[in-house]
């Protein structure tokens, strides 16, 4: 690796998923992120800007860290611990540089590759002799509340086909041509890190198609299909998640990512047939939502389109999902974050309950993603994998928990000298 090189950028955006849950994958540069259904209005406060407290602490203080088969995690630390060597030493790394610079991260990073070749990384012990040695813990907090929420979301799996007239057939679509992207934050520095999308007509941006004029074939003509599905449902979910793979009928595959979306706001579906008393708030579900849209079609379509938040997709070669940071994602190892409070590729020790239960889910993981619903500064969305068994955890997955940040200890000591 070479430290202090040039950079790349990120070339996937996320993966995080809007779980359509009563009470649970981004923007993710994970683009869409779990969404949890509110309480009753009645009960309904604004909500307190974040307030991101970092408190040092030693390694006893983590439960379970020593039963921890901290070698799983190795691979998701090393790929990020590769995106940032591919950037300059002196980059800060994280908001207002929360983690110090890329230059900080070269020694642990190097330890963890010597790790790597000896024994195969599968030493725990030793690993986890190397993680106390090279990092200080830190306890997250918002504004002194230690205990936020957790969810899950999962890379979708659906059936596709290369010939659009194939039985039920359902578009994928590239990024249209005539779409724009705007970011204001060249035209003004106060809007840095903002972005409109749209299409120029008459020579004025204005709002892109929304879902119910793509379905109404609004692309028709444009050869932007990318491959097509065949469950509308399926894509529906794929949307949600950001990105997938698609099985064709001789059995390869193909897997596909985030390439951009249509700009619209995103519109939390399971909300709506709650609040209709169609699903229970009880009873809600991925998998309970996904099987209503599928024995009511009639409905499905309309319900669907009351989200116009569309998104566009690329096929991705080699392994994937691809996170926010530009890596693939580790399945239980990788966890969106708000990486406007958190910083992108840094060890995050977690302590929460697995989905349902009151079962302790304590594991090392590493931020490699966002979400448009994880925001603030104790949420995570956890990243369970691939297909059926992800999707029923990460369905069910909405469990309040705590997490410690490890710093590097040359950024935890100049912290420490600061305060």
């Amino acid at each position: 690796m070479s430290w202090g090189g040039r950079r790349l950028f990120p070339t996937g955006l996320s993966f995080a998923l809007v779980v359509v849950l009563a009470a649970c994958n981004g923007e993710a540069p994970p683009e869409e992120a779990v969404e949890q259904v509110p309480p009753p209005p009645e009960t309904v406060v604004p909500p307190e800007p974040p307030s991101l407290l970092l408190t040092p602490v030693g390694f006893d203080a983590l439960p379970g860290w020593s039963s921890d088969p901290v070698s799983e995690a190795l691979p998701a630390l090393l790929k990020s611990c590769g995106r940032l060597a591919r950037q300059p030493g002196e980059r800060a790394v994280g908001p207002d540089g929360l983690a110090g610079q890329v230059a900080d991260w070269a020694a642990p990073c190097a330890a963890l590759e010597q790790a790597q070749g000896q024994a195969g990384g599968q030493d725990d012990a030793a690993l986890r002799r190397l993680l106390e040695n090279s990092f200080q813990p830190f306890a997250v907090s918002n504004a002194g509340q230690s205990e936020g929420l957790f969810t899950g979301y999962y890379e979708a799996e659906l059936k596709g086909t290369r010939d659009p007239a194939a039985p039920g057939a359902t578009p994928l679509y590239r990024l249209p041509k005539d779409l724009v992207t705007v970011d204001l934050g060249r035209f003004r520095a106060d809007l840095r890190g903002e972005r409109l999308v749209g299409q120029v007509r008459d020579g004025r941006l204005l709002p892109y198609l929304t879902r119910k004029e793509i379905d109404a074939g609004a692309l028709d003509g444009q050869n932007a299909e990318l491959l097509w599905a065949d469950d509308p449902v399926d894509v529906f979910f794929l949307h949600v998640q950001g990105s997938g793979r698609v099985i064709y009928p001789d059995g390869s595959s193909t897997r596909v990512g985030f390439a951009g979306s249509n700009g619209h706001s995103f519109y939390a579906i399971g909300r709506a047939l709650i609040d209709e008393g169609i699903v229970s708030r009880k009873d809600s579900s991925m998998q309970s939502i996904r099987d209503w849209l599928r024995a009511n079609p009639a409905r499905a379509q309309e319900i669907m389109q009351r989200n116009a938040r569309y998104i566009f997709f690329r096929e991705i070669v080699g392994e994937g999902p691809i996170g926010a940071q530009g890596v693939a994602l580790t399945p239980g190892r990788s966890l969106a974050v708000d990486s406007k409070l958190l910083p992108l590729g840094v060890p995050l020790y977690l302590d929460t309950t697995w989905p349902a239960t009151d079962k302790p889910l304590r594991r090392l993981m590493v931020a490699q993603d966002v979400g448009s619903a994880i925001k603030g500064a104790v949420r995570g969305d956890f990243f369970w994998g691939s297909g059926e068994a992800a999707l029923a955890e990460a369905g069910r997955m909405k469990q309040k928990g705590v997490y410690y940040l490890l710093l590097p200890k040359a950024v935890a000591e100049r912290r420490q000298r600061a305060s």
